[in-house]
């Protein structure tokens, strides 16, 4: 395992984190999580060097930090970090604030989490931590010993967070990062303003939600031409283990060989390994991606459940397979195959599902389009 600096920190951090938000599933309910093969998925990924571990409050329903809570049992607690999140969507009140991170500590069985994050900030939620003065509340869980260091994820312009960072000498922060997302939400800038600062970034979503691991046709074809051969899922792990602003790259994943495949991957990366001529190759699949119809969803299921039952994320990637693999039909079949209730046209419009997307989409209107590909 490659390890790497952590902002300020005296702390070297391997350079791939375990992500608890996409584990793997006992049945089609996310929240159903298959504990056997997490738990070894997780011991695997810390026997062979990964020492920093992030789960939230929401993932899996709520049973994330419950699973994390055991994988860190029988000395594992000793060999990593953890990094939990601070769920602001839920918060009103400053006892909230008390309320959710004793239940976080109940929740992970520790007496404290080392990394803790204002989760998912946004224009509107930052306004809110400041109105209760979010930052004296946390600095007072540090003295009490509940939490290590303060930092925040992020789904906004940069504007946004270029006003967050600025507000607050943050330990870290977490930003949506990858090839395709250069100049999306922070993007690129992002990650170098932060970094400037001497602030730890750590990046999720560094495959899309799977979409860069399972590419089009017309971007794998670029892959295969490469002088070099690697895995679509290597191209876009080395270009960010490639930047120096880059402390830790977070991948859920969800079954023991994707923790294998990206720990082998991470042990032979590093910074400026890429040449310039390899670089050209991911700014082509880029351009070839761009240039494909797509809904920019990465199956993070924030807006699950539906109240009306509509499987929103996988709709969403029937229609993407649609479009982009060019597999019409053999999508609109499983699209089909839905219970009617599962299926796109049975969105009734409330718009809950924006509220909670961490991609500010327009769900209901990318539903009805989805519906309109399939059924008419």
């Amino acid at each position: 395992m490659q390890y790497r600096p952590f902002g300020k920190l005296d702390f070297q951090v391997s350079a791939l984190g375990f992500g608890a938000m996409r584990l793997p599933s006992k049945s089609a309910d996310y929240t159903d999580i298959d504990e056997a093969q997490a738990l070894e998925m997780i011991h695997y990924a810390i026997d062979h060097g990964v020492n920093y571990l992030d789960t939230a409050y929401g993932y899996h329903g709520g049973k994330s930090e419950i699973l994390v809570g055991k994988a860190l049992k029988g000395g594992y607690r000793q060999k990593v970090k953890v990094a939990t999140k601070l769920p602001v969507w839920l918060v009103d009140t400053v006892q909230d604030m008390d309320r959710y991170l004793d239940e976080q500590l109940r929740k992970l069985d520790t007496e404290h989490i080392d990394f803790y994050l204002f989760h998912d900030l946004n224009k509107d939620r930052w306004a809110k931590l400041e109105r209760l003065e979010a930052l004296n509340w946390a600095e007072k869980a540090i003295q009490k010993g509940k939490i290590g260091h303060i930092g925040f994820s992020f789904h906004d312009d940069r504007e946004t967070f270029k006003k967050i960072i600025d507000a607050y000498p943050w330990t870290f922060c977490q930003i949506q990062y990858n090839y395709l997302d250069i100049d999306h939400q922070a993007g690129q800038f992002g990650l170098q303003y932060a970094a400037q600062k001497g602030i730890a970034v750590v990046i999720m979503e560094p495959l899309r939600g799977g979409r860069l691991a399972n590419p089009p046709e017309e971007v794998q074809k670029i892959f295969d031409e490469a002088p070099v051969k690697r895995s679509p899922v290597a191209w876009a792990l080395l270009w960010l283990w490639n930047q120096k602003e880059v402390a830790v790259v977070l991948s859920g994943m969800s079954n023991l060989q994707q923790v294998k495949e990206n720990i082998e991957i991470a042990s032979s990366s590093g910074v400026g390994l890429l040449s310039p001529e390899e670089l050209k190759i991911i700014e082509r699949a880029r351009e070839a991606f761009e240039r494909l119809p797509s809904i920019n969803c990465n199956a993070c299921k924030y807006c699950l459940p539906c109240p009306n039952g509509v499987n929103i994320s996988r709709n969403f990637e029937l229609y993407n397979d649609a479009f982009q693999k060019i597999a019409f039909e053999d999508a609109r079949r499983k699209y089909l195959a839905l219970p009617e209730e599962e299926r796109a046209s049975s969105c009734l419009g409330c718009g809950d599902c924006e509220d909670l997307c961490p991609q500010e989409l327009p769900i209901p209107e990318l539903l009805e389009k989805v519906a309109r590909a399939f059924e008419e």
